[in-house]
């Protein structure tokens, strides 16, 4: 079986005032996750007036547990300089991954990410997801 080639992992900054956007484009996985961890340290160290700090994931093809550290530990930076950490265009499966692991409400959704969150049957998730059902009626 032949292995097809992955693309590399790469990140695009685009910076404007009090704002920076990363473009997350393949794996973010054990091998890139530092990577990314780095590069958001960096653009925060590099603007003390930064507000928002936007990871594009339009072209994130795949997120593991790393991945999921790496954007734990980012959050974690963002907070204490007191920057909103934004998920743009986030795919259905960060978004599960991040709601599973309880993370999600973590996370500002922007772009298509919070577009599906609205169109998924029922409320975002975390939000009045268990109701009361009503006991069954007695029988006899």
């Amino acid at each position: 079986m032949t292995d097809l080639p992955c693309p590399p992992f790469t990140l695009e900054v685009e910076a404007a005032p009090g704002a920076v956007r990363l473009r997350l484009v393949g794996d973010l996985d054990y091998d890139t996750s530092e990577q990314l961890v780095e590069s958001a340290q960096a653009c925060l160290a590099a603007d003390p007036a930064l507000r928002d700090l936007v990871l594009d994931c339009s072209r994130l093809r795949l997120c593991d547990s790393s991945g999921v550290s790496s954007l734990l530990l980012i959050h974690r930076g963002t907070t204490s300089g007191g920057v909103v950490l934004h998920l743009e265009n986030a795919p259905a499966f960060l978004r599960r991954i991040l709601d599973v692991t309880g993370i999600l409400h973590l996370f500002a959704l922007d772009g298509a990410g919070r577009q599906a969150e609205r169109a998924q049957d029922g409320p975002p998730p975390g939000v009045d997801r268990y109701r009361t059902v009503p006991p069954p009626a007695p029988s006899g």
